[in-house]
């Protein structure tokens, strides 16, 4: 089996001791963000020096361990392009937008969202290893102003407690894995106390901006809280080092299953044959890629941006040239806060009410019989139907399938087409018959 690659250490750091190195917290002291501190490590280019010398931009702030992944006289280096801010991210773009996916719009309480019926995203942090140049969260993270205090997550700990419908609690920020210990540890604490919260989910850059802070110790602690999943964030065969292989491996020996989320990004991993090389060392390394999100319409990130198009030609060059498990579902985070929304190439391609036509990767086409009979399930017996727990407004089209509901309105709807000139009442008012149809029969 091929193996990751061991991480060098910047020339700078060629006399750091051992025991300081492997020390996370020396990591997180020492991280680089100004233009001095940065051009000692990697060659600035005009672009990058003008940016890190620029008030007002995202913040910056690199471990010592990441910036020595890059090669510093390539200025198209891939883990550089994440980390190191340019000149573009100064420049706007049509539909830019500073909260692209309405979170604030969908928190009951600071720090607090909840968007899907049965799961929030809670914001624990505002602090992270490193800063990736394209942050969704640009907005609130890295600035030591808009830190949660601890009546703010109060307020979520009782905004969880009565809302039972939530079963699945995913905890971000910035970053859970930069919390002191004993913070993640009463966080985790309180939110197993609460009987209907099934799942704990944790999304993480830590393991790959600083693989030293994933200790035994660190995994003993997650272990307590079963069950509890991980999502790690790599963008690049790159970024897989021995390190990073070495920390997935204590995650998943303490019974951690662990997932990969990355986002598309121009000049970083826009290549079919790019993205089937990570995706396959992922999973040699025991992480499930999960979702592969198009960049988000958040300020800064414009040069980032791909065609949605890219993605379906990563997706055929994937699906069926790789294993099922290493292809990732491709997301667009639909702005104005629609939530996720998978988009795939199609392989359905007919149907009729007795045979579907299908194809596969090779663009082979089949078709699929129906069956001639089928006894229907009968939710009126079906103790999961009569049980099911579908937060009323967000049951979406299973309320359509699954319900006595028979259409979804937009907001306004029927004020808008309830426009009186345009149709007559009937003597019978609890009737409506359109202009134009029987109107000579219509009366006023």
């Amino acid at each position: 089996m091929p193996t990751p690659i061991l991480s060098k250490r910047a020339s700078i750091y060629s006399d750091v001791p051992d025991e300081k190195w492997n020390d996370w917290r020396w990591q997180l002291s020492h991280r680089l963000n100004t233009a001095d501190d940065i051009g000692k490590v990697i060659t600035l280019t005009d672009s990058e020096r003008t940016a890190l010398q620029t008030q007002g931009l995202f913040r910056v702030d690199v471990t010592p361990y990441f910036i020595s992944l890059i090669d510093p006289n390539d200025p198209n280096d891939p883990v550089r392009k994440q980390i190191i801010p340019v000149s573009e991210e100064m420049n706007a773009f049509t539909a830019m937008m500073e909260d692209s996916l309405a979170e604030d719009r969908h928190s009951p309480v600071p720090g607090l969202v909840h968007r899907y019926p049965d799961r929030v995203l809670m914001l624990v942090t505002t602090q992270c290893a490193s800063y990736c140049r394209y942050c969704t969260r640009s907005r609130i993270v890295g600035d030591p102003g808009q830190t949660f205090n601890r009546q703010e997550f109060e307020m979520q700990i009782e905004y969880l407690k009565r809302t039972p419908q939530v079963r699945d609690v995913l905890l971000s920020g910035g970053d859970p894995l930069v919390l002191a210990p004993k913070v993640l540890e009463e966080l985790l604490t309180r939110l197993r106390e609460i009987p209907h919260i099934e799942i704990v989910r944790i999304g993480s850059r830590v393991p790959v901006f600083m693989p030293m802070r994933v200790t035994q110790e660190l995994c003993d602690l997650l272990a307590r809280f079963h069950p509890l999943w991980l999502n790690i964030h790599v963008n690049h065969p790159n970024e897989i080092t021995v390190e990073l292989a070495e920390a997935c491996d204590r995650l998943t020996r303490a019974g951690i299953p662990l997932g990969n989320q990355s986002v598309l990004l121009a000049g970083v991993n826009d290549c079919a044959h790019l993205q089937r090389e990570l995706v396959q060392k992922l999973t040699r390394i025991r992480v499930r890629p999960y979702y592969l999100y198009q960049c988000d319409l958040v300020e800064g990130s414009g040069h980032f941006r791909t065609p949605v198009g890219k993605v379906f030609e990563i997706i055929e060059a994937l699906r069926g040239h790789t294993s099922g498990y290493a292809v990732p579902q491709y997301i667009v985070d639909a702005p104005g806060g629609g939530g996720k929304i998978p988009v795939m190439p199609n392989y359905l391609l007919s149907m009729s009410d007795h045979k579907v036509i299908v194809r596969n990767y090779e663009g082979y086409v089949t078709t699929y019989e129906e069956p001639t009979e089928y006894v229907a399930h009968d939710p009126k017996s079906c103790k999961f139907c009569q049980n099911k727990r579908l937060e009323p407004g967000q049951t979406g089209l299973t309320g359509l399938l699954d319900g006595d509901q028979m259409f979804i309105k937009p907001e306004g709807f029927d004020a808008l087409h309830d426009r009186g000139g345009i149709q007559h009442r009937l003597k019978d008012e609890s009737k409506w018959k359109p202009l134009g149809i029987g109107a000579g029969e219509a009366t006023d």
